[in-house]
């Protein structure tokens, strides 16, 4: 029988040699100094060996111990050697199925159709709040209570916007790893309706008859001259403001009065048309005398090279007196009500406002759809802010035909 000093004491020499404890439990000592428990024992007729550990690593009472529970596996006729390689194996397989595994395969796959900003924004949010708690464990054995703890902690910093999108991002990743064989379903899907819901507060809007008053304030802002113009053009054309804001000259042709956004740019990553009205194009026009031939239809004045800030635009609003009684996004909402007011399609100012196609492969080609009417529509809206400006429009009235 072995003892704690023995072992401890045992020095190398010039060959491997072995001192036995008990019950086929040894200790190989290699020259280099290594020192390997190893268990010596009979399974179907035929002498084997199983590798229990790492001295100091295991103790002498640790490899007795799992001498033991090897043994009890051998009574009850069961290989502890390939009990061993299977549960190597499973982990191996653990691995390549668990969810953080998994949810990089499905970023990689994303990458392709995100900007790296926003690709680099999901994966941060991952490995901040959702490999942590589900990263090493296998796909397909996450609960759905297991999911909703993990949502919950996230929830419980008030963080409610933010559980919602990782919920959202966590079903993604569960519909690919069913469709790649590493999951059965997608069980964030039992959630529905598990998460606390922040109260919706709507972008604050002008109303038709408030029109003529901001317009006029516009006309009369005393800031900056491009800030005065990326305001007046993201009211004719409504975009959105980042759209706006990261507008570039070689989207633009003033020929054939568009403006062409590309997919990476969009919020839906669809390209978008924007047709541009006879006032959109002089501001354009203007712009292009002021810009000295840079990227940037709006290039920021301390750094040239990038476009202006978000908040050069709503800051522009507070000073005219305007904060909190509306927003940049605001004006969307506006023209939107104005026009179905007076008698547009709604098919039309939707595709206008590039909201999501829920028909992904109508998706692929309807940039362009309804376009000659969308040009008419565009123009009219053009008209309809000159007549607000210069007080023409009576309580919001202006016919869609005239």
């Amino acid at each position: 029988m072995l003892t704690d000093i023995a072992v401890k004491n045992t020095k190398p020499q010039e060959k491997l040699y072995r001192i036995f404890d008990g019950n086929g439990l040894y200790l190989e000592v290699n020259p280099n100094g290594g020192k390997y428990w190893r268990l010596k024992y009979r399974f179907a007729g035929k002498e084997k060996r199983l590798a229990l550990g790492v001295y100091p690593e295991i103790s002498l009472s640790d490899a007795r111990e799992r001498r033991d529970q090897a043994r009890k596996l051998v009574a009850n006729n069961i290989d502890p050697s390939q009990t061993k390689k299977d549960a190597k194996l499973q982990q191996e397989v653990n691995s390549e199925n668990n969810f953080e595994t998994v949810a990089r395969l499905w970023h990689e796959n994303q990458k392709l159709i995100w900007t790296p900003k926003h690709a680099s924004r999901v994966l941060k949010r991952m490995e901040a709040d959702i490999f942590p708690d589900l990263g090493s464990r296998p796909i397909n054995e996450i609960t759905p209570p297991g999911l909703l703890r993990t949502l919950k902690a996230i929830e419980s910093r008030d963080a409610i916007d933010l559980a919602h999108r990782a919920h959202q991002t966590c079903g993604q990743i569960f519909r690919f790893a069913v469709a790649i064989g590493k999951a059965d379903r997608d069980i964030s899907l039992d959630l529905r309706g598990a998460l606390k819901v922040r109260k919706k507060e709507n972008h604050a809007r002008l109303e038709a008859k408030e029109l003529p008053e901001f317009l006029k304030k516009l006309e009369d802002y005393e800031g900056e001259l491009q800030t005065k113009l990326a305001m007046k053009l993201l009211i004719l054309t409504f975009v959105r403001s980042g759209e706006l804001r990261g507008a570039r000259w070689d989207e633009i042709d003033l020929v054939k009065k568009e403006w062409r956004i590309p997919a990476e740019r969009m919020k839906m990553r669809d390209p978008h048309i924007v047709p541009l009205s006879d006032q959109a194009i002089m501001i354009l026009k203007e712009l292009e005398k002021m810009t000295n031939n840079r990227e940037y239809i709006f290039p920021n004045r301390n750094k040239p090279m990038t476009f202006i800030s978000e908040n050069t635009l709503l800051y522009s609003m507070y000073r005219m007196g305007y904060h909190s009684r509306a927003t940049v996004h605001g004006f969307r909402a506006t023209a939107s009500t104005i026009l179905n007011e007076h008698g547009f399609a709604p098919d039309i100012i939707e595709r206008q406002l590039a909201h999501a196609e829920r028909n992904k492969v109508r998706a692929s080609y309807n940039h362009a759809q309804y376009l000659p009417e969308r040009r008419k529509m565009m123009q009219w809206w053009g008209d309809y802010l000159d007549d607000a400006r210069s007080s023409k429009i009576i309580e919001g009235r202006f016919a869609a035909n005239e």
